[in-house]
Parts: structure tokens; C-alpha cells; sequence
């Protein structure tokens, strides 16, 4: 058990790692050269680069780095090991990558923009998939969530309009504020494409005369549990078997081809749901 438990925290960080390695590429290949200023720390950094010329890296883990220590002292909470590992390296990264990366890879700085975001949101989004946080503004919203009754979200948003506004005191340009809108944008949108493309489940309903055969193919070869409910068909008044499953999207395939090998005529509902817990999905949070 300890042998599996290690296995498992050695491919979270090593997970973590490449994530932030991702996000981190964005922000050095892609939006920097393009003077591009995002949301988050990360954009504090490189709005105060382009100001002062002072790489990204050491500004993104100072103020990391003030953040979690008023965290601990106003909240008194613990933001965990991954938290301080994801800030930690990423700020090595930022500072080792500008150290070698320092001419524009792109020179459209529309498509540097999109692809900055794209590339960052999906870095950050494996990092959040696996527990971890690049702390920032949620560590803001949190302080001021405990003395004002705002939700985080607002705040994380509000944060990222003003670090971006901010860029136009150093370029006194609209074009420039316009991208890092943009940037912001393609981020959040990527970062749900992630979690949910991680996440995404469906609900399958199969009314069949080989419901025992469907059902034993669903528990052993995907593994997944089911509950067999009594129904009754109300233009044939007949008894029927309705099999009701839950299932990673990818799984469906598999049992789609099954049904089709087994019961051609066979009937079946299937819709995606928001989110499932217990055994086998997500733990409850709340």
C-alpha cells in the first residue's frame, strides 16, 4: 500500500511539474515577447518587466511568496505542500526560460496571444486536475472573501481586469489592453475545456430483453457499477428491465459497441451530467 501511494504522489507532481512547464512555455515563448499582459501573478510579473526589466521569475515568487505569508497569518490555513511546489517551480521556470527564450517565436501578435492562452490555460489546468494550486489571486479573494461576503470567483476576475488594465500605463495602448482581454479569455476557456474533458461523465439508460448480459459486460469489463430498475411498458403493458449506469464519456464507445453485438434493437438514453460522486468519480468537496 505504501509502495502504491507513493507511486501515485510521485505521477502527481511529476503531472504538476509538466503543467506548470506548460504554463510557464506560454508566458516566455508567447506572451511576453508579444508584451502581452494576462491575469494573475504571472501578469503583475510582466507588467512589471516591461517597465523595469526585471525577469518575471523573481517577481512572480516575491509576491507568491508575500501572499502566503499573509495567508497564514489572516487565515490561518495551510495551503499544502502542492500549492508551495507549483509556485516554486513555476517561478524557476519563468526565470530559467527568459534566461534562453528571449526573441519572439511568433510575430503575429494576435496568434502569440491565442496561442499564450491556449497554452497556459491547458498548463494550468492539468495542475488543478491534480489537486494543485499556482496560488496568486486566489489567495486574495480568499483574504478578502473572510472580511466581505463576495464570492472568490468575482474577486479572481476583478483582480485579472485590473492587472491587465494596468498594462496601460506602460504602453499606453489600447491594442495591447484588447489582447490582454483576449488572453484572459482563451485561458479561462481552456482551463474548462480541461477539467471537464477530465471529468465529463454520462448517464445511460438501456431498456433491453438482454438486460443480464449488458449488465454483466458493464460490471466486469469497464468496471463500472449500474442498478437494474422494474419498468413497465405502457403501450404493450409489459414488464421490462432498464439498466441505469454512469460512466466516464470515453467508456461510452466500448458499451455502445457491446449493445450493438448483443441486442441491435435495443433502446437506450444516454445525456451528460454536471458531476458525480462517490465511488469511482470525484469526492465530495463540499
Amino acid at each position: 500500500m505504501l509502495k502504491g501511494k507513493l507511486a501515485t504522489e510521485i505521477k502527481t507532481y511529476v503531472i504538476i511539474t509538466f503543467g506548470c512547464i506548460l504554463y510557464s512555455l506560454a508566458w516566455v515563448a508567447f506572451l511576453i515577447p508579444a508584451e502581452i499582459t494576462g491575469g494573475g501573478i504571472s501578469g503583475v510579473g510582466a507588467t512589471i518587466f516591461y517597465a523595469t526589466g526585471i525577469p518575471v521569475g523573481y517577481t512572480y515568487f516575491g509576491i507568491n511568496c508575500i501572499l502566503l505569508v499573509l495567508a497564514w497569518k489572516i487565515l490561518g490555513a495551510s495551503f499544502g505542500v502542492k500549492t508551495i511546489f507549483s509556485m516554486s517551480f513555476m517561478s524557476f521556470m519563468l526565470a530559467f526560460m527568459q534566461e534562453f527564450i528571449k526573441d519572439p517565436i511568433i510575430q503575429d501578435t494576435f496568434l502569440a496571444t491565442v496561442l499564450g492562452g491556449i497554452l497556459g490555460g491547458v498548463g494550468l489546468g492539468i495542475v488543478f486536475t491534480q489537486g494543485g494550486s499556482t496560488g496568486g489571486t486566489d489567495i486574495i479573494a480568499l483574504i478578502i472573501n473572510k472580511y466581505r461576503n463576495i464570492s472568490p470567483g468575482r474577486i479572481m476576475m476583478l483582480c485579472d481586469v485590473l492587472i491587465i488594465s494596468s498594462s496601460w500605463f506602460v504602453f499606453q495602448s489600447l491594442e495591447k489592453l484588447v489582447y490582454g482581454f483576449v488572453q484572459m479569455g482563451v485561458v479561462a476557456y481552456a482551463i474548462d475545456a480541461v477539467l471537464n474533458g477530465a471529468k465529463q461523465s454520462t448517464q445511460i439508460f438501456i431498456f433491453s430483453k438482454r438486460h443480464e448480459e449488458i449488465a454483466d459486460y458493464i460490471v466486469h469489463q469497464t468496471n463500472r457499477g449500474l442498478t437494474v430498475l422494474d419498468g413497465t411498458g405502457w403501450y404493450t403493458k409489459q414488464d421490462v428491465k432498464i439498466i441505469m449506469t454512469v460512466v466516464r464519456k470515453r467508456e461510452t464507445s466500448s458499451i455502445f459497441r457491446m449493445i450493438k453485438q448483443l441486442d441491435p434493437d435495443a433502446f437506450i438514453s444516454m445525456g451528460n451530467v454536471m458531476g458525480v460522486y462517490g465511488q469511482g468519480f470525484e469526492k465530495i468537496k463540499y
